[in-house]
Formats: structure tokens, C-alpha cells, sequence
């Protein structure tokens, strides 16, 4: 006679395939979160990329003067930038002035607008 208790049963097989079927889908997922998170962090490092390298731009620029505008970069990424002299009064006897300096960046991911502002200070030689 033969044994029947040996084996698996029809029911037994069918509950490990759903657990292994219930686990694969949530692997799946965080994978795929995994890959939007990466692909928007792309997009947020290739901007601060370019407002850095127009930062240092006006930084090392000698002749900085008060004024304003924007651009837009080949990328599609709008700098904004504003420069203005800051505390007139307390630098009005020393031979510089104290410029503030504030770019923002800013691009369109889908349908959402997305920025970064960034300020600093530069000390400018006053031309006599």
C-alpha cells in the first residue's frame, strides 16, 4: 500500500504561490519607487549643477553691479538673479561695498514648478 501523508497538498501549494506571488509585487514596487526617486533627484542635481556654476560665475566676477534679470539655460532651467548693494549706510565710508547676490533656479517637472534660491555676500572694490 502506499503512503498518501507524503507530498504536499493541492491547498498548501496554493498558499505558498500566493505569499511568493504577494512578495514578487511588493519587491516590484519599491523597485520601481526606487527608479522615480532616481530619476527626479537627476533633476534636482543637473539645476543646483547649474546654479552653482552661475554662482561662481558672479563671484568671480570684479565688476559687480546692482541689477536684475533672468535667462533661460539650454536645459529649460530659468535663472533668476538679483543683486543689490547692502548696507549703503555702514559701508558708505569704506573702501568697498557689501553686494548681496540671489539667484533662484527654477524648471518644470510634469505639471509641477520646481526652485531653489540660493543668496550670498561679495565685497566689491568702490572705484574712486
Amino acid at each position: 500500500m502506499r503512503d498518501l501523508s507524503k507530498g504536499y497538498t493541492l491547498i498548501e501549494i496554493l498558499v505558498a504561490l500566493s505569499i511568493l506571488g504577494i512578495a514578487i509585487t511588493v519587491i516590484l514596487q519599491l523597485f520601481s519607487a526606487n527608479l522615480r526617486a532616481i530619476s527626479r533627484s537627476e533633476d534636482y542635481v543637473h539645476a543646483l549643477i547649474k546654479a552653482d556654476i552661475r554662482m561662481r560665475e558672479l563671484l568671480q566676477s570684479e565688476d559687480l553691479q546692482e541689477k536684475i534679470w533672468s535667462e533661460t539655460t539650454d536645459s529649460g532651467h530659468r535663472v533668476d538673479v538679483v543683486i543689490t548693494e547692502i548696507l549703503k549706510e555702514k559701508t558708505e565710508t569704506l573702501q568697498f561695498s557689501l553686494m548681496e547676490i540671489h539667484l533662484t533656479i527654477s524648471w518644470r517637472e510634469n505639471l509641477k514648478s520646481k526652485s531653489y534660491s540660493f543668496k550670498t555676500l561679495k565685497t566689491v572694490a568702490k572705484k574712486i
